[in-house]
């Protein structure tokens, strides 16, 4: 005989492992293990003088950033610190290349973790805004991925999770995940990449997209608002 219940339990542990602090918190402190490992190892040296070591290690430092970051976005850990991270370390160009790929396989495996956990689970994890989500990307597909990734209503991590009980297609969804993330991701490693420096036009014009992009998220959160405010009196109409 089958358990029939153990898929639904399979699920809820592990979302409970998800949404828990536990995994992030530890994912951290790695991270912090081997920063303080390199700075006793290596000392303390200038950004020119990391990224020249960084470099010397061919491809493995890249790829194991990549991979971290991929790690860091199933656990729902914030990846803003990573980016700014990755242009402190790898410069403006290869920090957003390993960012981008390492978010774009994190945000691919949410999505196909949240499919597999099914909608009840996922529900439990995204909350209220799953149905307004799924509306949204049913009408729009490739389109509404882009602009969410553009200028997010929903946090990053749990679009990933929301994403994959919804009617969107998997190839729309990394598709418009990896065109809407780029500006986002050239501003934060901008950043990270010029913050021994931050009168530095590259700094500035860092801080000034991402100010933009922050400006604009909010305006199309309230308008989505709105446009939900409005719409709920109707609906509650046509249904009585």
């Amino acid at each position: 005989m089958t358990n029939d219940s153990a898929g639904p339990e399979a699920a809820s542990r592990f979302l409970r492992i998800v949404g828990s602090p536990w995994p992030r918190l530890a994912f951290l402190l790695f991270l912090l293990a081997g920063a303080a490992t390199l700075l006793a190892t290596q000392g303390t040296p200038d950004v020119d003088t990391l990224r020249d070591r960084v470099a010397a290690t061919g491809p493995w430092a890249p790829l194991l950033f990549t991979v971290g970051y991929a790690l860091g976005t199933v656990l729902l850990v914030p990846g803003v610190l990573l980016t700014a991270a990755a242009g402190a370390l790898f410069g403006v160009v290869g920090g957003s290349t390993v960012v981008l790929v390492g978010a774009t396989v994190g945000a691919v495996a949410s999505f196909l973790l949240g499919r597999l956990l099914g909608r009840p689970a996922v529900e439990r994890l995204v909350g209220g805004r799953l149905q307004r989500l799924d509306r949204f990307l049913a009408r729009r597909g490739l389109v509404a991925v882009i602009g969410l990734r553009l200028v997010p209503l929903v946090p990053f991590a749990l679009l990933n999770y929301g994403s994959g009980v919804t009617a969107v297609r998997l190839r729309d969804y990394a598709l418009g995940s990896a065109i809407g993330m780029i500006p986002g991701i050239v501003a934060y490693t901008a950043v990270g990449g010029s913050l021994t420096d931050p009168t530095s036009p590259q700094f500035l014009l860092a801080v000034a997209g991402l100010a933009a992009l922050t400006l604009t998220g909010a305006a199309a959160a309230r308008r989505a608002r709105r446009r939900d405010s409005r719409a709920a009196p109707a609906a509650e109409g046509a249904g009585q």
